[in-house]
């Protein structure tokens, strides 16, 4: 494929955005790409350059052998000020799932929510962590230890629970037509206006 410095540049940048925090090494660039190495690297440090100027808010780094798209350090004031202010967002779909997953499964991984829902759950878990509603409560063991959620007293306080324990079962939802009309709608509609 025959493409200008342009149209890589955009894609490279597509291809960062859509890995997210995981971000992307050179080797898994060069193979999706399908160019060699130098190329991919004029290619990052040309994006870097663009980057620097005032007028854009993100940067790209290299972070443990990978790249990623991150914000501007010197953004962090305003990025802070929308964390602090999270119950005035609602969540989207994606969140909704993974918090209801979350709730009848934990602890739980993140892999494990991914295999669930059957798509990339980091955004919808950040999204969960920064409005208080999911937090870490442990490693899972063995390998890379990865990280157990499970649910707060905040999202106890808000669906006005004293504990996970009072949520209705999964069989009980499963089993009667009108509950899943009804509560289910209800948990759902509280969920939404998060």
């Amino acid at each position: 494929m025959s493409l200008g410095i342009i149209e890589w540049k955009s894609i490279l940048e597509g291809l960062l955005f859509a890995a997210g925090d995981e971000g992307l090494s050179i080797k898994q660039l060069t193979s999706v790409l399908e160019i060699d190495e130098a190329t991919v690297l004029s290619i990052i440090e040309d994006l870097k350059e663009e980057y620097q100027k005032k007028e854009r808010g993100i940067d790209l780094v290299e972070v443990a052998g990978v790249y990623q798209l991150t914000t501007k350090k010197e953004h962090a004031p305003y990025l802070k000020r929308l964390m602090e202010t999270p119950m005035n967002q609602s969540l989207s779909q994606a969140a909704l799932e993974t918090l209801a997953i979350i709730a009848y499964k934990q602890p739980i991984t993140r892999i494990e929510i991914e295999e669930i829902r059957g798509v990339k759950s980091e955004r919808p878990i950040r999204t969960l962590s920064a409005k208080g509603l999911i937090q870490e409560v442990g490693r899972e063991e063995g390998v890379g230890r990865a990280i157990l959620y499970g649910t707060t007293k905040e999202f106890l306080e808000y669906f006005g629970l004293k504990t996970i324990e009072e949520l209705p079962s999964l069989t009980e939802i499963e089993n009667e037509e009108h509950f899943i009309q009804e509560e289910a709608d209800l948990f759902f509609e509280k969920l939404n206006n998060l």
